[in-house]
């Protein structure tokens, strides 16, 4: 599992998506999330910009990280 340290309070689910460099882009990143293939602690998560805080944890297709 990877981690991922934030500066700020929160990040968005699509941006960390592109910041793990799990998808290639915006648009890449929303359909991914459109489509259920993220899950947040869990669960599947359709909000785009869901704001993720330290200790969430993402995963989409075989890679994992938490939010530090």
């Amino acid at each position: 599992m990877q981690t991922f340290k934030i500066k700020e309070e929160y990040i968005h689910l699509n941006q960390l998506l592109k910041a793990l460099s799990w998808s290639a882009n915006g648009a890449e990143a929303n359909a991914a999330i459109d489509n259920g293939e993220v899950k947040v602690n869990g669960e599947i998560e359709t909000r785009k910009r869901n704001k993720l805080r330290p200790g969430d944890r993402v995963q989409f297709k075989n890679e994992k990280a938490e939010v530090e």
